[in-house]
């Protein structure tokens, strides 16, 4: 599913991670775009004007795993999200929660909603986002999330920074 399939979750890589791409340019318009692996495919990142997201670890597929397995997949992915976002909130405050569930429903009525959001739909990526900002870094934004896109697919975690707030939308 992405270019992170195989890799052992590290906080301290995964926070250095979002500091590489805390600093990277940000493209100034167009529409968004996904990157894939040139030789896998597997989705590497997704620009689009002001923002740019990126999968920062992905769980082992969960094809055939159930019940208290299935559980236990989903709380290591959860613990492994509260790490960064505790290393984050020492470097940046507390952060915020920002739902994805208006995006969700829009996405599901075809309602229009800002690209950041839509290119977060269009990767299946509808897990609710911690967010912080603006930092000190040229005002931006940044996000992290887990989630799972269906039953058998991987937990993937993912980063999102932005030049325009991250903020929750309206009904």
């Amino acid at each position: 599913m992405t270019g992170r399939a195989g890799e052992q979750f590290d906080t301290g890589r995964t926070v250095s991670d979002i500091e590489s791409l805390l600093t990277a340019d940000l493209p100034a318009g167009g529409v968004p775009v996904s990157e894939g692996d040139p030789a896998t495919g597997e989705w590497t990142g997704t620009r689009g004007e002001g923002f740019r997201i990126a999968p920062l670890w992905e769980s082992d597929a969960l094809t055939g795993v159930y019940g208290a397995e299935w559980t236990q997949a989903e709380e290591a992915a959860e613990a492994n999200l509260a790490l960064v976002v505790r290393e984050l909130d020492q470097r940046w405050g507390i952060h915020r929660t920002v739902s994805m569930r208006v995006p969700l429903f829009r996405n599901q009525a075809g309602a229009p909603m800002p690209a950041l959001f839509q290119s977060l739909c269009d990767l299946d990526c509808y897990g609710d986002l911690t967010v912080w900002g603006p930092t000190v870094t040229e005002g931006r934004w940044v996000a992290v999330s887990v989630n799972q896109s269906d039953g058998d697919a991987p937990m993937i975690m993912t980063a999102v920074v932005s030049h325009l707030p991250i903020i929750e939308l309206s009904d």
